[in-house]
């Protein structure tokens, strides 16, 4: 018997799951819904689903898994919408860089017996990275190869659950870590939601001089690339909610940002080249040693520097596991 994994939001996350496990295509059964229908005919004519629902309810009712690549704007609406009609024993999985704001929205409506929430973050491969498109064009079975995802779930999960996230995130092609929810939302503060922050305002600050009407003919490549989140934003509705449920970590690392941006503003007031010279090259070096281990998928400080609260794997599964034990 199949197992039916039912993908809500095609887009090229979602899209990119359902490529990814083509593969096992005896085992698994791959049900698509996506509200916008030409994207969902684009991702089942690419092989990404098998069936296409275009019902929230039809869609889940007989599902196993469901995995959710939405837009925070969309998120709790749709656990809302579903919770009624997932069966027993049913994962829900979560990809959104909210993981800690969307675990909360999941433990007040899902029912708490038998039906189990967990995140899981997929980080994009490096060959991809340059990429700006992320819709269900841009979707790739190999999108998530060689990377890590990073698994969470509320205290007292079932193992089940936690095992099937873990086997998924193979079946992709990634290593999965277990991790804690609040520190993964820290952690996509910076890494995913201040560039979104950063591009827009550096449209705002500059489309709204009074002399852009030159500026914008003469704006090349950098600022193309510097404004390009400003444009994919990932709501299709009410833009900035990522942002806006994510406001207590990411209002620290606004503020540890805008300390940098002065400390560079005050060396240029006071016309000081070697200070902005250091913070340019700090930066300079910061970034290329960056994208060579990930280009490279190698970090070797990983095992000797770990973020203050990271639970190390062990840590993690045993305290998630160690709650209750899974039902016969």
């Amino acid at each position: 018997m199949s197992v039916q994994i039912t993908l809500i939001g095609l887009n090229q996350i979602g899209a990119s799951f359902g490529l990814a496990l083509a593969n096992a295509a005896e085992q698994i059964h791959r049900v698509g819904h996506d509200k916008d229908p030409d994207m969902a005919r684009m991702a089942q004519k690419m092989g990404a689903v098998d069936k296409l629902v275009f019902t929230l309810p039809a869609a889940v009712e007989n599902a196993d898994v469901v995995i959710l690549s939405l837009p925070a704007d969309e998120l709790r609406f749709t656990l809302e919408a579903i919770a009624p009609y997932l069966k027993p024993g049913c994962t829900v999985v979560d990809t959104s860089p909210i993981p800690a704001t969307s675990t909360v929205w999941a433990q007040k409506v899902l029912p708490r017996e038998d039906r189990y929430f967990v995140t899981l973050t997929p980080t994009v491969s490096a060959k991809y990275l340059l990429e700006s498109d992320r819709g269900t064009a841009s979707a790739q079975a190999d999108l998530f190869k060689d990377t890590m995802m990073m698994i969470t779930a509320p205290a007292g999960t079932d193992s089940s659950a936690l095992t099937l996230a873990e086997s998924l995130a193979e079946m992709l092609g990634a290593k999965p870590i277990f991790s804690d929810a609040v520190e993964v939302s820290g952690l996509l503060a910076s890494s995913h939601l201040l560039p979104e922050l950063l591009s827009a305002a550096l449209v705002n600050a500059t489309a709204g001089q009074p002399g852009w009407s030159d500026i914008r003919k003469i704006a090349g490549q950098m600022y193309a690339r510097m404004t390009e989140p400003a444009f994919f934003f990932e709501e299709k509705g009410k833009l900035g909610q990522n942002q806006i449920v994510s406001h207590e970590v990411l209002v620290a690392v606004l503020d540890h940002f805008i300390r940098e941006l002065v400390e560079m503003r005050d060396a240029i007031a006071r016309q000081d080249g070697e200070a902005l010279h250091a913070r340019f090259e700090q930066a300079r070096q910061a970034r290329q040693s960056w994208w060579s281990q990930r280009l490279k998928n190698q970090y070797p400080e990983a095992s000797e520097q770990k973020s203050p609260g990271m639970p190390r794997f062990g840590e993690s599964i045993g305290r998630l596991l160690g709650i209750r034990p899974k039902r016969d």
